[in-house]
């Protein structure tokens, strides 16, 4: 179950002036609530993609945290998210059109 309780977005600038669009949800999924910044920004061949990293301090740590964030993400968009394992341990989000 996921309840978005609140968001925003707003422009940012990152690394190169390049320029990022950051979604920010409040959402409370299976009784837990989180919030999540999506960072979506141009890559490669102007693809637009978002990312987001789930936190390791989060209730149930780093693995429930991606769960929680890619249930946010399908009940807003429909769509699941990749989920990508790099070597740190860090897991990271990415969403976006043809991922």
């Amino acid at each position: 179950m996921v309840k978005v309780i609140g968001g925003g977005a707003g422009l940012d600038v990152g690394r190169g002036d390049k320029k990022l669009l950051r979604i920010r949800i409040t959402a409370e999924v299976d009784g837990v609530k989180s919030d999540y910044t999506i960072t979506y920004g141009w890559y490669g061949t102007n693809a637009a993609l978002g990312f987001d990293v789930a936190r390791a301090d989060a209730p149930s740590g780093r693995k429930a945290d991606a769960e929680r964030l890619a249930a946010v993400i399908k009940a807003i968009t429909g769509e699941e998210p990749r989920i990508r394992r790099k070597s740190e341990g860090a897991i990271e989000l990415v969403c976006g059109r043809g991922i």
